[in-house]
């Protein structure tokens, strides 16, 4: 093997940064996972449970072709045991400071669930090498990917302390060996709320990704040599999301590539007839040599029915030789029509990855602007909502207090000079002491605004 062969390595995760904010939304409300606005982020309990069946294979009940190498057979109960050993204390810390029982939770697992703006896990998925280098690999060679990928989990527990994997399944039934990882990112230190919450945007944005992406990657090559005694290394990592143009996985081109494989066979095959062949030639031209005219014609020959059944054997062997030639002439030339082809078209393919890489690049960042711009939109929201609980608050304080000032007025004159002093103060204005001679209800009142 030559030892600077390449392998590829991904490691991605689920998001739903290019999403709006109306479909993460909807996404999250609806119950019967069958929306226009899917994406692949854990944001509840029925999508964690979609996740759990395909994982594990439970739709299929195939789970001799998966190995879980962290979790157990639930991820949903794997989930839910991961948030009480991580947020529980927290919860209860931040319990026992409420006063109202209304702001107290009292299931943080079920409370991000319904929580339109979290998502409640994460999925990240890794893969090491393409669809080619695993086509003729064995299962036993498959296999001792549990090693690596058992690695790769240990390895991203201390890239991203602050990512804990709740659940980890290696599909083999697939084109590639690859690892499902299901895991909740966490902040702590928080001074509003909960000391301890899910924090998915402050572990995974497109920086700290870029650089878990190049430990990873590294820290996986180094596993699979290691355990497999091999010497490959890592293909160029490709910036932004783009596809890589192979010719090599392209279908027309594949077909003919492994029609020129059986070929090359088959010319093999074809040299070791043509010695045959002329072994034969040198015995049928001695057949000839010692052929004896007749008795009753000089012209004319006698030869044995085994002499003319090696001639008619020879003839057929020619024919079947000449043919299988034919045909490998023709896919050998049809291959370098194809080969140059792709070789003109090269310089054309490449530019266009260039503009792909570079128009993908922009939407990627744009993306992240846009996915910042709705986290800051809730956050303004909160505070808009607890902005107008605390206008209704004092909006029903000060009701409460020109009910008593009515009281006052009609009950007692020296409360006159008070609500006077109030009134030349700017406490109270015109409208205030209107409804307060007048004894009007002020609950009616839709000109009452403070």
């Amino acid at each position: 093997m030559d030892d600077k062969e390449e392998l590829s390595y991904s490691l991605h995760l689920s998001n739903d940064k290019n999403k709006s904010k109306k479909a993460r939304r909807t996404a999250k409300t609806n119950d019967t996972n069958t929306t226009s606005f899917n994406n692949n982020a854990i944001q509840n309990h029925q999508q964690l449970s979609k996740v759990d069946k395909h994982n594990l294979r439970k739709y299929d009940e195939e789970q001799e072709l998966i190995c879980t190498i962290k979790g157990t057979s639930s991820i949903v109960e794997d989930t839910k045991n991961l948030y009480l050993g991580l947020f529980e204390d927290a919860r209860i810390k931040y319990n026992e400071k409420q006063t109202r029982n209304d702001r107290k939770i009292e299931n943080y697992f079920n409370h991000i669930s319904n929580d339109n703006k979290r998502d409640l896990a994460c999925e990240i998925i890794i893969e090491l090498g393409d669809m080619d280098f695993w086509a003729d690999k064995d299962d036993k060679f498959k296999h001792k990917m549990i090693e690596v990928f058992k690695e790769q989990i240990l390895d991203l527990e201390e890239v991203v302390p602050n990512f804990k994997i709740a659940n980890a399944t290696i599909h083999f039934d697939e084109s590639s060996p690859h690892l499902h990882i299901v895991g909740v990112p966490f902040k702590d230190g928080m001074k509003n709320g909960m000391e301890k919450q899910v924090g998915k945007s402050d572990v995974f944005n497109k920086i700290s990704l870029k650089e878990i992406q190049d430990k990873m990657r590294v820290y996986c090559i180094n596993s699979f040599n290691r355990i497999y005694n091999l010497n490959y290394i890592l293909k160029v990592k490709e910036e932004g999301r783009n596809v890589d143009i192979n010719v090599a996985n392209m279908n027309e081109y594949k077909k003919f590539k492994r029609e020129q494989e059986k070929y090359k066979k088959q010319l093999k095959e074809l040299n070791s007839k043509a010695e045959e062949l002329q072994n034969k030639s040198n015995e049928i031209n001695d057949i000839i040599d010692n052929l004896k005219p007749t008795l009753m014609n000089k012209n004319n020959y006698s030869i044995s029915n085994d002499d003319i059944n090696k001639i008619k054997k020879y003839i057929e062997q020619t024919n079947d030789t000449t043919s299988n030639l034919r045909d490998a002439n023709d896919i050998n030339i049809i291959l370098k029509k194809y080969e140059d082809d792709l070789r003109e078209h090269s310089n054309e393919v490449r530019n266009l990855k260039k503009k792909i890489q570079t128009r993908d690049d922009r939407i990627e960042e744009l993306e992240y602007d846009l996915n910042d711009a709705n986290e800051t939109i809730d956050e303004l929201e909160d505070k808009v909502s607890e902005l107008q609980k605390i206008v209704g608050y004092f909006k029903e304080l000060w009701k409460k207090f020109i009910r008593f000032l009515q009281d006052k007025f009609f009950s007692n004159d020296k409360y006159d000079d008070f609500i006077n002093d109030l009134y030349d103060e700017d406490i109270l204005d015109e409208n205030d002491i209107d409804i307060i001679q007048n004894n009007k209800n002020i609950d009616k009142n839709d000109d009452f605004e403070r």
